[in-house]
């Protein structure tokens, strides 16, 4: 039977009766499964984690999809990123589906590939590194105007895309 895209449902803290410490274990477990057990394929590229540094003993790939800062070294938990660990491995693994926009942007020198939920409202990045595919970070948008300038770039790269005549690929599918 062929796997269909969907989202898992939210990992909240009230599942682990408010103890952040069992809560924080359990969404790294479900980080390991999806990323470090059975790792992901993006468009025939294998993914690769960011190990290096370990934080607390757990790759930098999950910490960046844990917490949120501006400054690595004081980054902190964010509890709408844990409760959504679960949904960067099927809209990475589902690229195609309707439900998603996904689109290439460049930041400075890196290449980054964006995968938006528009009703979700959840981004993941992934940083193309010719070989392989590195999970950059993923995030819930909860800034309005956020998300319209997002849903804006990804409109403004599937219309370039159609004026040099590039056909339509897998990865400008989207509404």
């Amino acid at each position: 039977m062929k796997k269909k895209f969907t989202l898992p449902e939210l990992i909240v803290l009230e599942y682990y009766k408010g103890n952040f410490a069992l809560y924080n274990e359990g969404v790294y477990d479900i980080f390991k499964k999806d990323f470090v057990k059975n790792r992901p394929v993006f468009q025939n590229k294998k993914l690769a984690l960011k190990s290096h540094p370990l934080i607390d003993g757990k790759e930098y790939t999950y910490y960046h999809f844990t917490h949120s800062g501006n400054i690595e070294t004081e980054r902190i938990p964010d509890l709408r990123r844990m409760e959504r660990i679960g949904f960067p491995k099927p809209m990475i693994g589902f690229p195609n589906d309707s439900n998603l926009k996904v689109w290439r942007n460049k930041r400075g020198t890196r290449e980054r590939i964006l995968i938006l939920h528009e009703l979700e409202r959840y981004l993941v990045v992934l940083e193309d590194r010719k070989n392989y595919i590195l999970p950059w970070t993923a995030y819930l948008i909860e800034d309005d105007s956020r998300l319209r300038r997002l849903v804006i770039e990804y409109q403004n790269y599937k219309k370039a895309r159609v004026a040099i005549n590039d056909p339509v690929s897998p990865l400008t599918h989207g509404q």
